[in-house]
């Protein structure tokens, strides 16, 4: 048999698999997606017995297909090929084009379309992407940012997910119940029906990896590896961890675990590992790990108990392999994988790890649909990163690694989800094809500052080492580009790269908190702490400090302001109706003349009333009010977590120097398609109703947005 024969050959006895195999495993096997899984002999051999058992149907199946037209793609693309760069700006892509540092984004410029790419209201990743996989204004797809607050409790939770646990009896006698057994249920808070789904209705194949807010994924004719909002092993958004001798970088603000080991000039150091939550305890699972220094600047890493021990070495400034951890602790075990970086260990001694991913060939959490899908790739492609988040912004926030780390593991990861698009550009020939990277958004969130001198939080820190990192990202979404352009075919597949905003300087914090408290719409309780500079009242994070008797307006997360309304919050007082579109009134006159004392600028573009500018039925969930900050803007660190400082601004002197949570027509995105387009003003909730009209298929009345082509051939 020929090579060429076999290339078809695989395809063929897949797509038999496929067609008797029962849901969710057919979404999974579905056309060329090969056999790289079945790894396992038995698995395999099985496999083929039930491959052989289902060829008595297959003509009756192909003839049911064939009447119906279930499958046949009656649209102008066989393919469509969406390759997402997070957080690409079209001005810097212009820049960088103009510079002809970008040649394959101007190719495609040239041949079709380039045009920025209006955002979601407000403009943040899990709004904007939510609102691409549904093609609906938040609104009605119930996702307004990362977090919102619990109106009974006033605490935050995601906005995303919902993971729960309890109890479930395997057997009730009237009221009694017998047998119980601890459950747990993770259910995604998004509403609307993603556009790969409305496809797989009309047996058009998606696979779909790393669109955010698809944790947990859903069923549909497809496969789906989630992106943003899937935790770690910790069940955390990203809990790094480091190990050190310097006493000085002990107690981070948040996002880690930072562990003070010995004194400089130690030659071994005990360093166990956190896991997961305990089963039996109110703890963790721990595993224990060794750290011996071998010569300077090399080390030896020694995990696990003995006997089942893994070993590695390392040099300074260099990442492990992916390590599988394996906590166990009675009958509970849940496996892991991390990476190791060696910051130094010449006498001060300072060990990173990665926060600690589901492993995606062992997934302890349905992290992929079909869940043999994250093992197919592990298998195929080698362990790779999981966690939402994955790059570890927050340990180089606070310092605990540096730039040049955080840009290694940020290449790492990239080139992680360079396999998985080529992957599924080689093994799914008809349907649609989603490719989301992060890359550009967490460089540009973590290295803005290197395109300002003035920024604030240059001081003290290194201005040249990372002074084109932005660009040289930019130049490896080129590089990807143009890869994946070699593998498609002119004549069936179409094209287009988007990404979900644009970005900006974020230099000076605004917390609405603060503002609020001084104008007397925000009341801190009697034994509330008093800031000694000030003599202000001061409240604690996530707002334990309030008075909700009193307290009118509070801001929680990185754009909102909720009224505390009599019929939505526990302790609502603000009545519906009058009172309610007066106070709102109010508070947006006075913060359209809010200006920064320092700069003499009023700091808000336009203030938005979400009753104005949203018509869905979750409106009410919303936040009431959206600050439309000019560039240079954001909400500040305090008031993102609820808390209330004495002053109102606030320079931001982090590493996170570059941000989008501003006025959403400050910060578009990105469109290039190799298709020239019917308008000049695309949106985010254009790109479903353009998928499905490619393929020929209906656009739901529910779809807010409008197909970008006119006419399919």
């Amino acid at each position: 048999m020929t090579s060429r024969k076999r290339k078809f050959l695989l395809p063929l006895l897949v797509a038999i698999l496929w067609l008797g195999a029962p849901d969710p495993a057919s979404a999974y096997i579905g056309p060329g997606a090969g056999f790289a899984f079945l790894s396992g002999g038995l698995v395999l051999v099985g496999s083929l017995f039930l491959a052989i058992g289902i060829l008595a149907i297959y003509p009756l199946r192909m003839a049911w297909r064939f009447v119906t037209g279930a499958g046949k793609i009656k649209g102008e693309a066989k393919r469509l090929v969406i390759i997402g760069f997070d957080g690409m700006d079209p001005r810097l892509v212009k820049k960088f084009m103009d510079e002809g540092r970008l040649p394959n984004f101007s190719a495609l410029a040239a041949e079709g379309t380039f045009t920025p790419l209006e955002t979601a209201y407000p403009s943040m990743s899990p709004v904007a992407w939510s609102s691409f996989t549904t093609g609906v204004d938040p609104s009605r797809h119930n996702i307004f940012d990362f977090i919102t607050r619990d109106p009974c409790t006033y605490l935050p939770v995601l906005s995303s997910t919902e993971i729960s646990s309890g109890e479930k009896a395997l057997l009730k006698i009237g009221k009694k119940e017998f047998f119980k057994r601890p459950t747990s249920s993770i259910r995604l808070l998004r509403h609307g029906k993603p556009w790969w789904k409305v496809l797989g209705e009309k047996k058009i194949f998606s696979n779909i990896i790393r669109v955010p807010i698809t944790f947990p994924p859903e069923e549909f004719y497809g496969t789906c590896l989630s992106g943003m909002c899937v935790p770690d092993l910790q069940g955390t958004m990203g809990s790094f961890t480091f190990w050190t001798t310097d006493e000085a970088l002990g107690g981070p603000e948040a996002g880690g675990d930072v562990f003070v080991v010995g004194k400089p000039g130690t030659k071994t150091f005990r360093c166990p590992i956190e896991g997961p939550p305990s089963p039996t305890s109110k703890g963790k699972m721990r595993l224990p790990m060794r750290v011996d220094i071998l010569a300077p600047n090399r080390i030896k890493l020694t995990i696990g108990k003995a006997g089942d021990q893994t070993s590695l070495e390392l040099g300074v400034k260099e990442y492990s392999d992916w390590t599988e951890l394996t906590f166990e602790e009675g009958k509970a075990k849940a496996i892991g994988i991390a990476r190791f970086y060696c910051m130094v260990a010449d006498g001060q001694f300072g060990l990173y790890m990665t926060p600690i991913q589901i492993d995606p060939a062992n997934p302890a959490m349905p992290i992929s649909h079909p869940t043999v899908y994250s093992i197919y790739l592990a298998k195929k492609l080698g362990p790779f990163a999981t966690l939402g988040l994955a790059e570890d912004t927050w340990a180089l926030n606070e310092r605990v690694i540096d730039e040049e780390a955080f840009w290694k593991y940020s290449l790492l990861i990239w080139e992680e989800r360079r396999k998985q698009l080529l992957d599924a550009l080689e093994t799914t020939p008809k349907g649609s094809i989603v490719c989301v990277f992060d890359g550009t958004d967490r460089v540009s969130h973590m290295f803005h500052r290197y395109l300002d001198p003035e920024h604030p939080a240059n001081e003290g820190k290194d201005t040249e080492w990372g002074k084109d990192k932005v660009g040289e990202i930019y130049e490896i979404a080129d590089k990807m580009l143009g890869e994946a352009r070699s593998k498609l075919n002119p004549k069936r597949d179409r094209l287009m790269v988007i990404s979900d905003h644009g970005f900006c300087q974020f230099k000076r914090g605004v917390n609405l908190n603060a503002w609020l408290r001084d104008n007397g719409y925000l009341v801190l309780k009697p034994g509330a702490p008093i800031d000694e500079a000030s003599g202000k009242p001061i409240s604690r994070d996530w707002m334990v400090d309030i008075d909700w008797s009193k307290t009118r307006a509070f801001s929680m997360g990185l754009t909102g302001m909720f009224i505390n309304r009599k019929a939505r919050e526990r302790d609502g007082i603000v009545e519906e109706g009058a009172e309610l579109d007066s106070l709102k009134a109010e508070i947006v006159e006075k913060l359209s003349k809010l200006v920064d004392p320092k700069t003499g600028e009023c700091i808000f573009r336009e203030v938005f009333d979400a009753a104005k500018i949203f018509t869905g039925p979750y409106v009410f969930e919303a936040p009431d009010l959206f600050m439309g900050y000019i560039r240079g803007y954001r909400n500040s660190w305090d008031c993102a977590t609820g808390s209330c400082p004495s002053e109102i601004f606030s320079d931001n002197t982090k590493s996170w120097s570059g941000d989008h949570c501003i006025d959403p027509r400050e910060v578009p995105g990105v469109f290039f398609s190799d298709m020239k387009i019917n308008t000049d003003t695309p949106n985010l909730m254009d790109l479903g109703p353009t998928a499905l009209k490619l393929f020929g298929v209906d656009v739901p009345g529910n779809m807010q947005g409008s197909p970008l082509i006119d006419e399919v051939k």
